[in-house]
């Protein structure tokens, strides 16, 4: 990768997530953090507001925005891919915010590109076998609550056919098992409770702000999952 292509490469990073660190572009890039430095003092000099908080990283400073000016065929490609997974294991809502991306996505690409990208979508599609799709629309919704931390209210169908009224606070969607699941601090169990996504027959995000304070990590609770199936397969295998 030339310098050129190297600091737009990086400018794109910064402006993906909030902060970013010497050592993680570093990573990225597979060079040295002093190179590092003297690329965020050549953006800097052109022009990019770059600013820097202690135990953060580099950030870009809010309000400026450098769109994207072109895709290579590979990337455009693997967004298309994608479109095919999403179409299978994502939720309505998630299938229309996707479909909606890919469309501006295309709209800068070149006539080339858009003539490829549609002869190949022509041969890419899903399958599935059981005939299962998600049939529901509450990704988006969920995405939201956890961002913002609000309480959802939820109906909910347990695999008995129970139907209950919950008020949950989702910390994290995981997926696994060929369904979407919510882990969520639910106030009628007063523990961490896994819904899945598909036995939601209704939803609302409340707005109201999340009652518990210290809610784990997913991170905590995925590696509290691995541990519980670790433990499984082993007294599996000595049974």
């Amino acid at each position: 990768m030339n310098r050129i292509d190297r600091l737009f490469a990086i400018l794109i990073t910064l402006q993906s997530k909030k902060y970013v660190t010497a050592d993680a572009i570093a990573a990225q890039f597979g060079m040295s953090v002093r190179t590092v430095y003297r690329d965020i003092k050549a953006l800097t000099e052109t022009g990019v507001p770059i600013s820097f908080e202690n135990q953060r990283g580099y950030f870009i400073v809010q309000g400026y925005f450098l769109p994207p000016v072109s895709f290579t065929n590979e990337e455009a490609n693997a967004l298309l891919l994608m479109e095919a997974i999403t179409s299978r294991f994502a939720d309505k809502s998630i299938q229309q915010h996707y479909t909606t991306a890919l469309n501006k996505v295309k709209a800068v690409l070149r006539g080339t590109q858009k003539e490829r990208l549609e002869q190949l979508g022509a041969q890419i599609t899903s399958f599935s076998p059981c005939g299962a799709t998600n049939d529901f629309a509450w990704l988006s919704d969920l995405q939201r609550a956890i961002g913002a931390r609000f309480v959802v209210k939820i109906h909910y169908q347990n695999v008995a056919g129970e139907i209950s009224e919950r008020e949950i606070e989702p910390i994290g969607l995981i997926f696994y098992a060929l369904n979407w699941h919510i882990i969520a601090w639910c106030h009628l169990r007063q523990e961490y409770r896994d819904f899945r996504a598909s036995r939601i027959l209704r939803l609302w995000v409340t707005g109201d702000a999340f009652r518990k304070q210290d809610h784990m990590s997913m991170t905590t609770y995925t590696a509290r999952m691995d541990e519980e199936y670790a433990s499984y397969t082993t007294a599996v295998k000595e049974s």
